[in-house]
């Protein structure tokens, strides 16, 4: 064996050794990678229900203000048939009776909650809905975030071999799965 195949075979070992040094870093890598598609697309989601929600509750405010313009009309036109003169009392007073049940079902009448009532509690529960989906948004983009800026600064441990990095970057990827999960779990 000459000088140089025999330094050619311990640099090769030299190597190898690097190589499984830097096993627990790439490793790390391949995980913070599947965390950061999985928190990615739990954020879209996210993201997409509180878009759904949101819609919802801009349909709910625009039937609950339909109906009231409409309550609001119906009681025009009660206080204009009693300003104005009219022969037929008996149309009159049909019309002032459908005119009630209309006020009625809108408004409510006794204990009972009119649909006036009723839509706009629905469009406030759904809008309290879009504020829990854009607050559990906002937990998952920072915790992708900060899961890319771990997995950066790790692979930046496979150029330079310095384990510093590689703590740097679990400890970013730790905090942005802390952030992830407490998207989780807010309800």
């Amino acid at each position: 064996m000459e000088a140089n195949e025999a330094q050619e075979l311990q640099e090769n070992a030299e190597h190898a050794e690097h190589d499984n040094a830097m096993r627990p870093v790439a490793l790390t890598m391949t995980v913070l990678a599947v965390l950061v598609a999985v928190i990615t697309v739990l954020g879209h989601r996210t993201h997409t229900e509180a878009i759904l929600d949101q819609n919802k509750a801009t349909d709910t405010w625009g039937e609950y203000q339909a109906k009231n313009t409409r309550s609001y009309n119906t009681a025009l036109a009660d206080e204009l048939m009693r300003v104005l003169p009219i022969a037929d009392k008996e149309t009159l007073q049909k019309i002032a009776k459908e005119h009630a049940d209309h006020q009625a079902k809108w408004n409510g009448k006794g204990d009972k909650e009119g649909d006036l009532q009723e839509l706009k509690k629905e469009a406030e529960g759904l809008q309290d809905e879009v504020k829990q989906a854009e607050a559990k948004a906002v937990r998952f983009d920072l915790g992708e975030a900060l899961l890319e800026i771990g997995l950066v600064i790790t692979s930046v441990t496979l150029l330079t071999r310095k384990r510093a990095y590689w703590y740097v970057g679990i400890v970013f990827s730790v905090i942005g799965i802390v952030s992830a999960v407490l998207g989780l779990l807010l309800k």
